[in-house]
């Protein structure tokens, strides 16, 4: 998939270990559900998702900004600092997800 001159490229490796995580996932929700009243699962399933998918989006933010950083560190090496602080800002993103996950489980 190209996204302007950059290109995605997604390992196809990595595919059958997310299905076997969802898998294992999807079996141990339902073993908790047996055991647990369904708002505590609830909640669960919601800080799970929140952190997962904030995960995930930190780390495409990371690996999008990080090869953008190294180019531009190549072209311009005064401008370093400035461009591992927009890398870095893409982590912000993983850390605003464990926040959720937390007001999640001891808020609500």
């Amino acid at each position: 998939m190209k996204l302007g001159n950059a290109s995605l490229n997604i390992n196809t490796q990595i595919i059958p270990l997310i299905v076997l995580i969802a898998i294992l996932g999807s079996t141990t929700l339902t073993a908790l559900a047996e055991q647990e009243t369904t708002g505590t699962l609830a909640k669960a399933v919601g800080a799970a998702l929140a952190v997962g998918f904030a995960g995930l989006g930190a780390g495409f933010a990371v690996g999008m900004a990080g090869s953008a950083a190294a180019s531009g560190i190549v072209e311009r090496r005064e401008a370093a600092g400035l461009f591992l602080l927009i890398v870095v800002l893409g982590e912000g993103i993983a850390i605003y997800g464990l926040l959720i996950a937390l007001l999640i489980i001891l808020i609500l």
